[in-house]
C-alpha cells in the first residue's frame, strides 16, 4: 500500500467519523449530562464499534449483504430499533431534575459507558457499507495483514479522538450550565433526533 493510499484511507475514515450520526449525538449528550470521564469511555466504545464494522467490511460482508439482502434488512431493523429505544428513554426521562456533580455518584460504570458507545455504533448497519467502499477504493489486493491491522487502528483512533473531542466540548462548565437550565428541552431534542435516526436506518 502506497503512502498516498494510506493518506486517502485516513482522510476518508476521518470523514466517516465526523459525519453527523447517532454516535456523535450520543457523545455530545453524554458529555453534557454525565461529564468528560464517562464521555471518554463512551468514545472508546464508539471507536471499538467502528473498528469492528471496518473489520467486517474488510472481510467482505458487503458481498454477503448483496447475496442475502434479508440479512441487511434484519440488521437495519435491529439497529434502528435500538436507536429508537434509546431516544424514547431520553424523552421519557427528560423531565427528571438534574442532580449536580457535587452530589451525585459517578453516572455509570466504565463498562456501562463503553458498552453504550459500542452498541450505539454497532446499531448503524450502514457502517460496513461505508467502510467497504473505503477499503475497495484505497486498499489494493495483497496488502499484508500488518497493514490491515494498522488501518483498523486508524479507524479506531479517528472515531475515538473525534468523539472524545465532542464529549469534551459538551462537558465544559458553560455547556453543562446551559444543559442544567434547559435539560428537558435538550434531552427531548436528543431523544427525538436519535429516534428519527433509528427510523431512517430502519426504513432505508
Amino acid at each position: 500500500m502506497t503512502l498516498a493510499g494510506f493518506i486517502a484511507f485516513y482522510m476518508l475514515s476521518l470523514l466517516a467519523a465526523v459525519s453527523p450520526g447517532p454516535a456523535v449525538l450520543m457523545a455530545a449528550r453524554t458529555g453534557l449530562s454525565e461529564g468528560f470521564r464517562t464521555g471518554a469511555l463512551l468514545a472508546a466504545g464508539i471507536g471499538a464499534g467502528a473498528a469492528i464494522w471496518a473489520g467486517v467490511a474488510m472481510f467482505g460482508l458487503n458481498l454477503v449483504f448483496a447475496a442475502a439482502p434479508a440479512l441487511l434488512w434484519a440488521l437495519k431493523i435491529i439497529g434502528g430499533g435500538y436507536l429508537i429505544w434509546l431516544g424514547l428513554q431520553l424523552w421519557r426521562k427528560a423531565d427528571k431534575p438534574f442532580i449536580t456533580a457535587d452530589a451525585r455518584p459517578v453516572p455509570r460504570s466504565a463498562l456501562s459507558a463503553f458498552r453504550l458507545g459500542l452498541f450505539t455504533q454497532l446499531a448503524n448497519p450502514k457502517a460496513p457499507v461505508v467502510f467497504s467502499a473505503i477499503f475497495l477504493g484505497t486498499v489494493p489486493q495483497g496488502t499484508p495483514a500488518a497493514v490491515y491491522a494498522a488501518l483498523l487502528a486508524v479507524v479506531f483512533v479517528n472515531e475515538f479522538v473525534w468523539n472524545i473531542g465532542v464529549a469534551r466540548i459538551f462537558s465544559l462548565d458553560r455547556s453543562r450550565a446551559a444543559y442544567i437550565s434547559l435539560k428537558t428541552i435538550i434531552d427531548r431534542s436528543f431523544g427525538g433526533l436519535l429516534a428519527l435516526l433509528g427510523l431512517k436506518i430502519a426504513a432505508t
